[in-house]
């Protein structure tokens, strides 16, 4: 009996524990007390009557003993909680004390602090991202253009959906975010806000590529918390892109988190930055925190709170440190062809191709061409392995420097990061139906990867005679003998003239010969920005005032593009002048002709990146030509 009585005092008091926030014992919707030896005639013993037997009058003196202890314990845990309700529990089950409500948000609370305490860097970890970067030999104005650009957006209404670029060096970490952000602005409003008279969603659209989107243009009216959310959620999904899905690393500065409360974010930052200039790995080594997350909301968070510290001066490289941190310093060195180079070129500064690709599609290879390519005796140049979001375009392919391959010439979303020489900026459409293939471009697609599987030129456009046949074959193309000849006659085969030969071939025999003139035509509009300020000379009503110097600002410039199903410039310059002859003689023929013929097109560098994606696309705009440097 004396130990059954022990175990009801136990299993009170276990109660008590386990329901630490109850005001009262006994409350109308508590859970249930454990089962107790109810007295025989308690109401005959409160009211003094029947006498008790001394069995029955020790249980109740333990009872009322148990909801004394439940009373004292109730108003310990109010002086201290944890400490009162672990040592109880240790002196009763004789065992590890059990974490109680309170205990368990203590520690809880302790950790998140220092989560956001974050950790340092050791110095060989310093060490080799500073030497990853920039190298043994960075000059000091290198390492003050990354020093000195934060991820901000643009004041002007007409381009506040655009991060500011002050410096070159830089452009490739912010036109890549850009590419994001813009991506959420027009595609997905509903996740950077409501979709308001700003921006709409089509009903019916959705994430499916096939399905029409058309965004809204009205930048004017973006709210900042869109824009935040927007900034956020981009750099969220690049961060957990270089960590494989895994993990994000965030990098921001050390002594930001613990500020007076009487100081506000900006001047908590604003003290952390003064005097700091970085110029060696010890001085990345003092400065930096890092967390690491492998939950998105928690890292949706973390970035919500440091936007700041990415606004700050400090912005850009934080970002391309957390990048390289989340992929691993190791594995952005297994990724890169030559690692010994630093990922910031000489001796300008800028962002090499591996970062923007790191940022693109989460490895940091060289090359922007599909898959591997294959050099013999067990090396190889590694390229883009998979599809990403936003994609790539580059003026070196007009130049025959390099060659783009299918993935970042067709992302998911009509958004691409353009490289000039020197300068990265983007190109966007708001109508996903560009992306969309016709007949001609599906054909020109199936036989130009066929070709592609051949070249081993490094993206130069030609071929051998053998792998000329398994072109022919793979892509069920019969040729006349006499034109084969004629094609391999040289001992290597070009792709403009094999793709010339193919317009002439007959679609019976695999060709695309046409001879209504309209197969494969489009007409869309492009948008491009360019986040480094320029002199604004469009005509603007606040481009200029009182006749002083235009306003210095981020250029955004709308193209009127039109892919004429055929024509090259050297056709359509010719038939401009056939036409101009015929049509004085007032042939009705004639003229029909001239409906179907391009507008004159201008030109600027841009266009010949747009022709990288859309062959013998002619470009129109109102103003100045739209600027890649």
């Amino acid at each position: 009996m004396a130990d059954q009585d022990e175990d009801d005092l136990r299993m009170a008091l276990r109660l008590s524990m386990q329901n630490p926030s109850t005001p009262e014992p006994k409350l109308q919707n508590s859970p249930p007390e454990p089962k107790r030896s109810k007295p025989r005639d308690a109401a005959a013993v409160a009211g003094g009557g029947a006498s008790v037997s001394p069995d029955d009058s020790r249980r109740l003196q333990r009872e009322l003993m148990a909801a004394a202890a439940e009373k004292r314990m109730q108003a310990a845990k109010i002086v201290s909680p944890s400490k009162s309700v672990t040592s109880s529990a240790t002196a009763v089950t004789g065992s590890s004390a059990v974490k109680t409500a309170d205990s368990a948000m203590k520690e809880k609370d302790g950790s998140l602090k220092e989560c956001h305490l974050g950790r340092e860097l050791s110095m060989e970890e310093a060490n080799q991202l500073f030497s990853m970067v920039f190298g043994a030999g960075v000059s000091k104005g290198i390492l003050a253009q990354w020093s000195n650009q934060g991820i901000r957006f643009s004041s002007d209404p007409e381009t506040s959906m655009g991060l500011v670029q002050h410096e070159g060096g830089p452009c490739g970490v912010l036109a890549t975010i850009q590419a994001f952000v813009l991506k959420y602005i027009l595609f997905f409003p509903h996740e950077v806000g409501k979709a308001g008279p700003s921006m709409h969603q089509n009903p019916g659209s959705g994430r499916l590529s096939k399905t029409r989107y058309v965004a809204s243009y009205n930048f004017s009216r973006l709210t900042e918390d869109g824009r935040a959310r927007a900034l956020v959620k981009s750099m969220s999904e690049i961060l957990f892109l270089c960590g494989s899905g895994d993990r994000a690393v965030i990098a921001t500065l050390n002594n930001t988190d613990n500020g007076k409360e009487s100081s506000s974010k900006d001047e908590i930052i604003a003290k952390a930055l003064e005097s700091l200039s970085i110029e060696s790995a010890s001085d990345l080594q003092k400065v930096l925190r890092v967390d690491t997350f492998t939950n998105e909301a928690s890292a949706l968070q973390r970035l919500k709170e440091t936007i700041p510290i990415f606004q700050s001066r400090m912005g850009a490289l934080l970002f391309l440190i957390s990048a390289l941190l989340s992929r691993g310093l190791d594995n952005v060195q297994s990724d890169r062809d030559d690692p010994s180079l630093p990922l910031v070129t000489a001796p300008f500064g800028h962002a090499s191709q591996e970062i923007v690709n790191l940022l693109l599609c989460g490895q940091a290879v060289a090359n922007v061409f599909d898959g591997r390519m294959d050099l013999g005796g067990g090396m190889f140049l590694k390229g883009i392995s998979s599809g990403v979001e936003v994609g790539f375009l580059t003026l070196l392919e007009s130049l025959n420097f390099c060659k783009v391959g299918h993935h970042l010439k067709t992302p998911e979303w009509p958004i691409w990061v353009i490289g000039s020489e020197s300068h990265y900026t983007v190109l966007f459409a708001l109508d996903t139906s560009v992306q969309d293939e016709n007949e001609l471009e599906q054909r020109e697609s199936e036989i130009r990867k066929a070709f592609d599987a051949q070249d081993q030129s490094g993206g130069g456009g030609f071929i051998s005679v053998e792998g000329f046949q398994q072109v022919l074959q793979d892509a069920s193309i019969r040729l006349p003998t006499e034109k084969v000849d004629l094609l391999c006659s040289t001992g290597f085969i070009v792709w403009s003239e094999f793709w010339q030969a193919v317009l002439d071939l007959d679609k019976s025999l695999g060709g695309l010969k046409d001879s209504s003139g309209s197969m494969g035509k489009k007409v869309f509009d492009l948008y491009h920005f360019n986040g480094i300020a320029k002199s604004d000379l469009n005509g603007s009503s606040n481009a200029s005032v009182g006749g002083e110097a235009p306003v210095q600002r981020p250029r955004l410039t709308k193209l009127k593009v039109s892919v004429p199903p055929r024509w090259t410039p050297e056709e359509f310059m010719t038939d401009v002048a056939m036409s101009s002859a015929s049509a004085s003689s007032g042939s009705g023929e004639s003229k029909d002709m001239e409906v179907n013929k391009p507008e004159p097109c201008q030109h600027a560098p841009l266009v010949d990146c747009v022709r990288t994606r859309w062959a013998r696309a002619s470009c129109n705009w109102a103003g100045d030509p739209p600027s890649i440097v």
